[in-house]
This record gives C-alpha cells, sequence and structure tokens, in this order.
C-alpha cells in the first residue's frame, strides 16, 4: 500500500504484545527513497507511562505496573522523519521555528506498513547530530541494562544495532546523505494543519493487545 502525500497516519513502537509509543504523522511523500512524515510542535503523541508515573525509559516493560498509553503534546522541535524501505533505521531533521537545528536518528527495526500506518520496534540506542555534523551517542545507559532482556535484545542483536549505528556516523562524519545539507531547508505547506491529533479511537486501537512485536 502507498499512503499519499497530506494524508494523516500513525507511526507506532512496539515492545512484545504493547504499543508503547503512538504518533500522528502527516505523508510527505511515500517513493522509493522512503516514507517521508512530518509532525509539528503541539501535535498530539502517546507514551507508555505506568501507574507509578514510569517510562520505558525507566523500567523495561514487563515492571511496568498498570502501564497505559498517556497523549501528550510534542515539545521542543518540528520534526521531518525519513523511514527508508528496508533499513533499521530512521533520520529525523528537526527544526525549531522553522530554521534547522540538527538530526537525530533513532535506530528501529525496519518498518511494516499497515493501512492506516507503520509499526517498528525502538532499538533504545539513537544518535544525534548537530547542524555541524558534531554527534553523540543517546541513551547509551538504558541500552547496555536492556542487553539480555526477553523484551528486548541479546548480545549478538546489540551488535548489530551498534554496528548499524556506526555505519551511520560514517555517514555524517563524511558529510554524505541523507546528512549532506539535503532538506535543511525543508517547509512545510501552508495548506497542513498546524496540529496532528490523536482521537480516542485511535487509542483505543493501539492499545488492543497484539501478538509478537
Amino acid at each position: 500500500m502507498i499512503f499519499k502525500p497530506g494524508q494523516v497516519i500513525t507511526r507506532r513502537y512496539l515492545r512484545g504484545d504493547r504499543c508503547s509509543w503512538l504518533q500522528p504523522m502527516l505523508v510527505v511523500a511515500d517513493d522509493p527513497d522512503g516514507l517521508l512524515l512530518w509532525h509539528p510542535v503541539g501535535s498530539d503523541c502517546a507514551r507508555l507511562v505506568d501507574a507509578d508515573g514510569n517510562t520505558l525509559h525507566e523500567l523495561p516493560v514487563d515492571q511496568m505496573r498498570d502501564a497505559k498509553l498517556a497523549v501528550q503534546a510534542w515539545t521542543g522541535y518540528d520534526i521531518l522523519v525519513l523511514m527508508p524501505p528496508a533499513a533499521a533505521y530512521s533520520v529525523w531533521w528537526f527544526f525549531r521555528d522553522g530554521v534547522f537545528a540538527g538530526w537525530y536518528v533513532n535506530l528501529e527495526d525496519p518498518y511494516a506498513r499497515r493501512p492506516d500506518g507503520v509499526d517498528t520496534v525502538d532499538h533504545v540506542l539513537d544518535l544525534v547530530v548537530s547542524p555541524q555534523r558534531r554527534w553523540e551517542w543517546k541513551d547509551t545507559g538504558e541500552f547496555a541494562e536492556r542487553i539480555g532482556h526477553p523484551a528486548y535484545f541479546d548480545r549478538a542483536a546489540a551488535d548489530a544495532i551498534r554496528a548499524q549505528g556506526e555505519r551511520l556516523v560514517a555517514l555524517v562524519e563524511a558529510g554524505e546523505f541523507p546528512f549532506d545539507g539535503t532538506r535543511t531547508g525543508f517547509r512545510p505547506d501552508p495548506g497542513w494543519p498546524p496540529t496532528l491529533r490523536l482521537t480516542p479511537d485511535l487509542l483505543q486501537a493501539a492499545q488492543a493487545p497484539r501478538a509478537g512485536g
């Protein structure tokens, strides 16, 4: 299935049989380069939070008590997200008040399509890249703690995740696509909605038990 420009879909992270993250995204393009999505500041997003206020950054999913998706406002940066076909990562362009503010690399499973969006599994470890292409790892402690957990990844998978990140670091340092200035002047279509919302139906569907992940 191909998504149409201007269509609003949801991008979900799965963890085991749970949806751990849900975000409405506007489709900019869906072509051989990948799925390109837009999410402006002030839009809805939903994160798995337990009864004690813990997120997946604090506890692995099986230790969370009565966890549910909690809707919140996306803050900080407008984001343009590229999900290349069959790639174990997505690349985000950050914009603040229309000015490019850097890249973010989210290491994740290659995405799977569904009629109203895409699903992936977050790999915990990420990269933050400045406009000057200075880079640093993000969430290294959390990544190390999750190695060997049955809901996350074993040592071999963790090594493969780290190796994928290192391949992207090489692209950053070489100034190669997608870190070559492409899309740093991006501007949203003035006809697009200023914010994107999650409906109760979307939240209910996202929290239904699912197999695998």
